[in-house]
């Protein structure tokens, strides 16, 4: 079989083999020496198994009439007793799933002799649509009773309704039926004793008394099975999921809102943890406790704070560090900086990018594992390898419908379930929290895939054009610039209102956000941002360098609206009072020209605790240390300045701390693509390997033993004198030698050649069957032999 085989595949045209590579390109993954090595790994478990799992339904429905109409003495079918056996569809789909199957090698040879590949009977059902092993094979008194007809259709008409119920569900599949030890159902003891149904045991071991399982024979299924036909309900087109049908703009448009939604609440996760960094716990993972203060202030449930900390983290936008307490802390990493001053789609691009590659599953934090324990976010438990091509699948199904459909994600299982059955099966969780995480993510709006994640999901590998990938682009810029047309125009200015509240009406500039997060305090997000100048904001300006000139001018510069005059007051106040006192080091020092002022914060009762004391007219010391001094005064109401030993100022800004950045896991869903050029290659390589191999195996019993191989009656290896000898005669003589060398990989290999010249270590030779001229180093000979 497997030299009949690989006769098949070694006489198909390039065109033909190049198809088979594309459609299951594990074939070459390694690219196999020869032919007769590919026909091997098309036939094995593992590459059989891995192209059924691509198949659609009705495809795996006619494969299995394949199975079920294969003669019993040649094993062999037909195209004829395939569509005899497919009843109630148009013959054109089924030749077509036939053709999907032979062109897959599933199936080979002539229409009247295809032949199954014997993989498939080991890792496919042993019952083939459902039906059960002919009678004749269950048991003989079962067999007498199919081989009567109308005795057989007595006793079905005649079972009792429990019994033909049993029948029923065993005629639909699977066609095995478990029983208990204790006793047999009355409905099944009738049917055993008419002989409908056959006890069987689990491994082919002889029946119990009891009986341990009870099988349908093939036969009397089929005829259940007369008003849908033998192989059951076929479907050889896909469900078509129903829901409301949205526009293309205005899934658009919710999509794009949600994008800005989605980096909002990454940034607020990830200003979260900078400002309170979260403890790795000693199983690893983020605590349920900390998880749900991410959640609060991103303002999301507490699946989508874990799905936007898992995210961020395969980004690489968060990371691990110690704390100095040997202890691991989360926190954002180097990266998260420079992703924060890109614009809105860029971000976004970068998280979807993480998301759809990341082998996380999110939506696994919070159910329990086989142990009974809760699956914490980033934890090892959540790691799964399908995830990324659950992912794709689940969005591709989306894209494959009309723009702007919006199923429920019920009916999406259905269409992934009829596409791919063996591959969807186990894997309703990962689709259902893959068009969750798209809807948070924005990937797809009101239901509906968006414009520019079809930009996203289109496979951008290195063209015809550009086989060899020198010339990169950005995968996903025609996403990015797809959503940045839809998304609002970053604003450089802002609306001050006389309530001292800041609208900024549109997504702020990276210059304008970092002043916002030093002017004032955000209230609320969205597309119009709401923040609140506070006096403890205007003194944080002030704090890290800001006078009351450039806070006004800033306001001026910025603001639409006039500047309300309450405004103008709150900063000129705060400039007024700030830096009225001076700390230093004494344990710490407070000194202010102002000595009223200074004998104020020595009565005040609520800074007893700093021990303040008077050195001078204008001096107070402390035991406590500087920070503790600037911390308790501002708490209560005070507006001091640090200042070092020469008397000047020290500006303060807020130390970021950051996770040292990291290269984020990136896991490509998909295999190899193999187009243009790099197909040709590939096929050309097995067809030289396959002559090099042939060649090898017609090469003298000399060579071969050179080879190491073992050949009857040669005990020694031709010395190499002796191959120059033959080599130097042939020269002369023009005459064609059998020449075993070792290329440069160390592989042993066989040529016919004619030699054309032996010198400077080296042997030029042409090879009249390829047309070209080979040089052998000398060194690397191992034999040579004159042709007979």
């Amino acid at each position: 079989m497997a030299t009949t085989f690989a006769d098949q595949l070694r006489s198909l045209p390039d065109e033909a083999l190049g198809a088979l590579i594309q459609l299951r390109p594990d074939l070459v993954i390694p690219v196999p020496a020869d032919i007769s090595a590919l026909a091997v790994r098309a036939q094995s478990r593992n590459s059989v198994a891995r192209c059924l799992d691509g198949l659609d339904e009705f495809t795996l429905v006619v494969l299995d009439a394949a199975r079920l109409t294969r003669a019993a003495d040649t094993a062999l079918t037909s195209v004829g007793a395939i569509l005899e056996l497919a009843t109630g569809v148009p013959e054109d789909e089924v030749r077509l799933a036939i053709d999907r199957l032979r062109v897959r090698f599933l199936l080979h040879g002539p229409e009247d002799g295809l032949q199954v590949v014997g993989a498939v009977d080991e890792v496919t059902s042993p019952y083939p649509a459902g039906l059960g092993r002919p009678a004749d094979f269950l048991d003989p008194q079962a067999a007498a009773l199919v081989a009567d007809r109308a005795k057989l259709r007595r006793t079905v008409l005649a079972a009792p309704p429990g019994a033909r119920a049993v029948l029923d569900r065993l005629a639909a599949g699977p066609p095995i039926g478990a029983l208990t030890r204790d006793a047999v159902a009355e409905p099944v003891r009738w049917l055993v004793d008419q002989h409908v149904l056959v006890p069987v045991s689990e491994a082919g071991r002889a029946p119990r008394p009891d009986g341990e399982l009870v099988e349908l024979p093939r036969e009397i299924g089929m005829l259940l099975r007369r008003d849908t036909g033998p192989l059951g309900e076929l479907r050889p087109a896909a469900p078509r999921p129903g829901g409301p049908a949205r526009t293309q703009q205005s899934a658009d448009s919710a999509g794009a809102g949600q994008t800005m939604e989605a980096v909002r609440a990454a940034e607020a996760v990830l200003e979260s943890l900078a400002a309170e960094p979260a403890p790795v716990l000693r199983a690893g993972g983020l605590g349920v406790r900390d998880l749900k203060r991410l959640a609060k202030a991103a303002g999301v449930d507490e699946a989508g704070a874990a799905l936007l900390v898992e995210i961020t983290y395969a980004a690489g936008l968060l990371g691990e560090s110690e704390n100095g307490q040997n202890q691991d802390t989360f926190l954002p990493t180097g990266a998260y900086d420079l992703w924060r001053a890109t614009g809105i789609a860029h971000r976004w691009a970068a998280l979807a990018r993480a998301w759809l590659t990341m082998s996380r599953q999110p939506g696994l934090v919070g159910r329990r594992d086989e142990r009974d324990r809760p699956i914490n976010a980033l934890a090892p438990d959540a790691e799964r390898a399908g995830a990324p091509q659950a992912r794709r699948e689940a969005l591709a199904a989306l894209a494959e419908l009309d723009a702007g459909a919006a199923p429920a994600p019920d009916d999406l299982l259905a269409l992934l379930a009829w596409q791919a059955p063996r591959r969807s099966r186990g894997r309703e969780t990962a689709h259902r929290d893959a068009y969750t995480g798209a809807a948070l993510l924005g990937i797809t709006g009101l239901g509906a895939l968006t414009s520019y994640a079809r930009l996203l999901l289109t496979d951008t590998g290195p063209d015809d054009g550009d086989p060899l990938g020198v010339h990169p682009e950005d995968a996903h810029a025609d996403a990015v610039r797809a959503l940045d047309q839809l998304l609002p125009a970053p604003v450089d200015h802002i609306l001050v209102q006389a309530d001292l509240t800041v609208i900024v009406p549109g997504p702020p500039e990276p210059e304008l956000a970092t002043e916002l997060d030093v002017l004032a305090e955000p209230e609320s997000a969205g597309g119009a941002s709401v923040f609140r100048v506070t006096p403890a904001s205007v003194r944080r300006a002030l704090d890290v360098g800001y006078q009351a000139a450039d806070l006004h001018a800033l306001f001026r510069r910025r603001s639409r609206t006039p500047v309300p005059q309450t405004l103008t007051y709150l900063i000129d106040d705060a400039a007024r009072r700030h830096g009225g006192l001076r700390s230093g080091s004494a344990g710490s020092y407070l000194r202010s020209d102002d000595e009223a002022l200074l004998a104020e914060v020595v009565a005040d009762r609520r800074l007893t605790s700093l021990d303040l004391r008077s050195i001078a007219p204008t001096v107070l010391v402390s035991p406590r240390p500087v920070a503790r001094l600037l911390g308790a005064l501002r708490e209560n109401g005070y507006a001091p300045v640090a200042e070092d030993a020469g008397g000047a100022t020290v500006l303060t800004r807020p130390k970021a701390r950051r996770a040292p950045s990291r290269t984020p896991r990136v896991t490509e869903p998909s295999g190899p693509v193999l187009t243009g050029p790099r197909l040709a290659g590939v096929v050309e390589q097995l067809r030289r390997g396959d002559i090099a191999t042939r060649a090898a195996r017609r090469a003298p019993v000399t060579v071969r033993a050179a080879h190491g191989q073992a050949v009857p009656g040669l005990t020694a290896v031709q010395q190499h004198t002796q191959a120059m000898a033959v080599l130097q005669q042939a020269v002369r003589d023009k005459a064609r030698v059998w020449v075993g060398y070792v290329d440069s990989h160390g592989a042993t290999l066989s040529r016919l050649v004619r030699p054309v010249s032996l010198s400077a270590g080296y042997l030029r030779a042409e090879d009249e069957r390829g047309e070209s001229l080979h040089t052998f180093a000398l060194h690397r000979i191992t034999a040579a032999v004159t042709e007979e």
